[in-house]
């Protein structure tokens, strides 16, 4: 007899609560990873691949090594294929930029830390989520991070704890602290990306109302975030995600959160000044660029120096802190000054040229840039291909995926963050490539 199976938002169902416990704790390892990032600190936002281990990427080792013995036991090949190659494909840009670096050994760091998050634990994600249930628990515990780091960021904000923001401690950290200030900015970005997507791909019900509320809870502490970087990514992300669910849809989530943002800024004053100040500086960034701006197009102009130097396979894995200033005008300044969030007043090296592919480029030189983006590139197509089978796990994935990309183009890995950057990838990886996503997972009354 043939199974039954329904295309139904699995995002947007209610199951048994002991399913959801089952779950949970089947995927424990993954959601160690994200609850461990509310741990306070733990290692600077150093650019590129420096930085200092954190306890989530201990937990991310771990992750890897449970899913290492699980694959084991299970004695069956874990990754079809397409997905062996896709995810592994940045294996060979990295292994070549090390290999042919001035200085190997400075660069087998660099190599752990990319194999890290980008191969090993979105393919260690990829195994660990067996169905669309499981991907609706992990994408929850994201939502779940994500309010509790705004919440965090919120309370700074108001009571003037946050990290240093024109003279004053109210730039909202959450609990990354003042050297990492893209941290908190980051993972409400995630959280509001998915539950644009759960909302969108859901049927009218409890689960549309509750991601709606958590969207219209995460946009403030995104707001006070003051990251210009995170904001554009999660417009042009919830956009796509817009466009993919229906063109009239769009127009009135458009004018919806028009009328919220008003709300925000304009009627309860929300840091309207700052805020309007901020938004504002996005379009100066080449009329009357701020420092900030200045150092990034500086440091920009150095990465693509680099890599006119070494075109095909960069300087080497670690290189940008080592060659930066050989490459780098006067311009650039000694670094970013931080402060607040607990932390007293430090200068943060400008270790990358905060841009994803000129660090890669710069790096690893196009060898390396065509592995790495070709991948990721790969599971956006994976994702977009499947979009019919799932309207909510589509749009996640996607969403999360375009955010990623788009954001990369002002900032890369580097700080607490990284990691949960890691189980993004392995979530949408899923979604894109696990093989049999309409069979079993999708049983009624699993």
């Amino acid at each position: 007899m043939a199974t039954a199976v329904t295309t139904a938002p699995v995002l947007a169902g209610t199951p048994d609560a002991r399913d959801w416990a089952r779950r949970a704790g089947a995927l424990s390892p993954v959601l160690a990873v994200i609850a461990l990032l509310l741990v306070p600190g733990g290692g600077g936002a150093q650019g590129g691949t420096g930085g200092t281990g954190t306890v989530a990427d201990a937990a991310s080792g771990l992750l890897v090594l449970v899913c290492l013995v699980r694959v084991v036991r299970g004695g069956v090949r874990p990754l079809t294929r397409t997905a062996a190659v896709v995810l592994g494909l940045p294996v060979f840009g990295v292994c070549l930029a090390a290999i042919t670096s001035n200085d190997p050994a400075s660069s087998l760091p660099g190599v752990a830390r990319y194999v890290q998050v980008f191969v090993l634990v979105p393919a260690a994600v990829l195994l660990m989520v067996r169905d669309r249930r499981d991907f609706a628990v992990v994408a929850w515990g994201l939502v779940a991070l994500a309010l509790l780091q705004g919440a965090v960021g919120v309370t700074q904000y108001l009571t003037g704890t946050g990290a240093s923001y024109q003279g004053e401690d109210i730039r909202a950290v959450g609990t990354f602290g003042a050297t990492d200030v893209m941290g908190m900015a980051t993972v409400v970005a995630y959280g509001l990306v998915i539950v644009t997507g759960i909302a969108l791909g859901s049927p009218a019900g409890r689960t549309r109302t509750a991601a709606l509320v958590c969207a219209a809870l995460l946009v403030v502490p995104l707001t006070l975030s003051f990251s210009r970087g995170a904001w554009i990514a999660t417009v042009l992300a919830c956009g796509i995600q817009l466009l993919l669910g229906g063109v009239r849809r769009a127009a009135r989530v458009a004018l919806a959160v028009g009328a919220l943002a008003v709300v925000l800024v304009g009627g309860l004053g929300i840091g309207s000044a700052m805020v309007k100040e901020r938004v504002t500086s996005i379009t100066r960034v080449t009329a009357a660029p701020d420092q900030s701006v200045t150092d990034r197009y500086t440091m920009w102009a150095a990465a693509g120096r680099m890599w006119a130097s070494e075109p095909l396979t960069g300087v080497g894995l670690k290189g940008f802190p080592q060659y930066r200033d050989s490459h780098a005008s006067v311009a650039l300044s000694s670094g970013s000054d931080t402060a607040g969030a607990g932390a007293g007043f430090r200068k943060q090296p400008l270790l990358s040229p905060h841009n994803m592919y000129l660090l890669v480029l710069s790096e690893q030189g196009l060898i390396g840039l065509l592995a790495l983006a070709g991948s990721w590139l790969a599971l956006l197509v994976g994702a977009l291909r499947r979009r019919r089978s799932g309207a909510d796990c589509a749009l996640v994935a996607t969403g999360l995926l375009a955010w990623q990309l788009i954001d990369f183009f002002y900032a890369d890995i580097g700080g607490p963050s990284t990691v949960l950057m890691s189980v993004v990838f392995g979530l949408a990886a899923w979604w894109a490539l696990a093989p049999g996503r309409e069979g079993a997972a999708e049983v009624r009354g699993a």
